[in-house]
């Protein structure tokens, strides 16, 4: 068998056990280290696995990780989550639909603490439904404005999954910060106009909520204030070269974690769990990696990348032609598996690839763009029928609504996401604004 069948051979029996739900870190073990051993011998792969993990581990890198993971179990501890929407709802809630488009702003804000789809739609699906459902928001509105607005969570940095790809493609942690920020904050408004768009169409989906006093406004939004400091304080520290993204981490961890205290909701017993919440999330983490790194020793040796390459250049296919593909698989493989999981197994497979062909701009430039259409198209994943895990975790806090119903309010959000991704792709000039202005 020759080396690039066993490497073919390799991915299909991934994909297998991923399908039987084997963990994604285990099933990278597994074929990365079998695979390696076939080819190469067990010789060589015991010399690399005596180094490996200590390669990959030590890396300056990815002591950023476990900090956002903290500043996320922080925010989630304070009620950072309540606190978002409420100051949003103040503002907008008195509008047809305004509750839905607070819920997606808090999102949003969440999300820029949080770093995660997955634990913001989560943690904004139990303090927002019950507010819309209480004021008579359609269910399919309700759980389709959340799931997608869940969402917003992988992309509006400071986002884990941007210094994983940063890492994996060696690009700059801030630069992909900076690149995150526009594309974030365009989703937002395009969240917030499909909302305003539906009741436009179906007034009843989405009554007009109550109207407060100046005085209750700037209330909740005084709330939300150590929010907004942390951000600006991390976010802007990083864009203009103030902190390194680790020093950043910290300094968002400890101003969270102190927002916390001072609510009276964290002691010693919230501490040590949400100490204990992040290990897990970092160990888990870094087991993918660990995994990654001998799948992707496997399948260099292998020479699959080099020839797909060269069948790439074969086939004359236009570049922005293998982006499509690429962008294809990453929408159907995110439907079924983390974004996380998605980006460390399919990145260091497809940037080789990419690499090699014009787009018209420089390989650092090409980098960023990349990242930034990867990151939203696995959004995209998050919320396509039929599976979207988003979709799935907003119908476990809404069991009593169909998940055809779900789907259905989700699907004006995942049309407005093609249309994002199509203006992406069209005007890349749109994710390099920012790093070019700062750089």
């Amino acid at each position: 068998m020759s080396s690039e069948a066993a490497g073919l051979l390799g991915v299909g029996l991934l994909l297998v056990l991923i399908a039987l739900r084997i963990p994604i870190a285990a099933a990278m073990i597994i074929v990365g280290g079998g695979g390696f051993a076939w080819l190469a011998g067990t010789g060589p792969l015991l010399a690399q696995l005596k180094t490996l993990a200590y390669w990959r581990f030590s890396t300056y890198d990815l002591s950023v990780v476990p900090l956002f993971m903290l500043m996320g179990q922080f925010a989630t501890r304070a009620g950072l989550s309540s606190d978002l929407f409420r100051a949003a709802n103040v503002w907008i809630g008195h509008f047809r639909g305004g509750m839905a488009m607070a819920a997606v702003g808090a999102c949003a804000g969440f999300g820029a603490i949080c770093g995660s789809s997955l634990a913001t739609a989560s943690t904004m699906g139990q303090v927002v439904l019950p507010e819309l459902r209480k004021h008579g928001y359609e269910p399919a509105l309700a759980t389709g404005t959340l799931a997608a607005g869940g969402t917003l969570g992988i992309l509006i940095p400071p986002s884990v999954i941007l210094v994983i790809y940063a890492i994996i493609v060696e690009a700059n942690i801030v630069t992909m910060f900076q690149a995150a920020l526009i594309p974030g904050l365009l989703a937002t408004l395009v969240f917030a106009l499909v909302v305003r768009l539906y009741v436009w169409l179906k007034p009843e989906a989405g009554p007009v909520g109550d109207r407060y006093d100046p005085g209750e406004r700037w209330q909740a939004t005084l709330a939300i204030w150590p929010v907004l400091l942390i951000f600006l304080l991390v976010i802007g520290g990083i864009y203009f070269g103030v902190f390194t993204p680790t020093e950043a981490a910290a300094i968002g961890a400890f101003g969270v974690g102190l927002t916390a205290l001072v609510k009276g909701r964290l002691n010693r017993g919230s501490l040590m769990n949400c100490l204990l919440e992040t290990g897990k999330a970092t160990a888990m983490i870094f087991l993918i990696l660990l995994g990654a790194e001998l799948l992707n020793g496997f399948i260099a040796l292998s020479r699959l990348p080099a020839s797909a390459a060269l069948w790439i250049e074969q086939a004359e296919l236009a570049p922005m032609t293998v982006m499509l593909m690429m962008l294809l698989v990453f929408i159907v493989f995110g439907c079924f598996m983390d974004s996380l999981s998605m980006i460390i197994l399919a990145v260091p497979f497809f940037w080789p690839m990419l690499a090699d062909l014009d787009f018209g701009m420089d390989q650092d430039s090409l980098k960023i763009w990349f990242g930034i259409l990867a990151l939203v198209v696995v959004e995209l994943g998050l919320i396509t029928p039929p599976v979207g895990l988003n979709v799935f975790i907003i119908h476990g806090l809404a069991d009593d609504v169909p998940m055809r119903e779900t789907f259905k309010g989700v699907m004006p959000f995942f049309v407005a996401e093609l249309f994002r991704v199509a203006l992406l792709l069209a005007a890349p000039g749109i994710v390099l604004l920012l790093p070019r202005l700062l750089g």
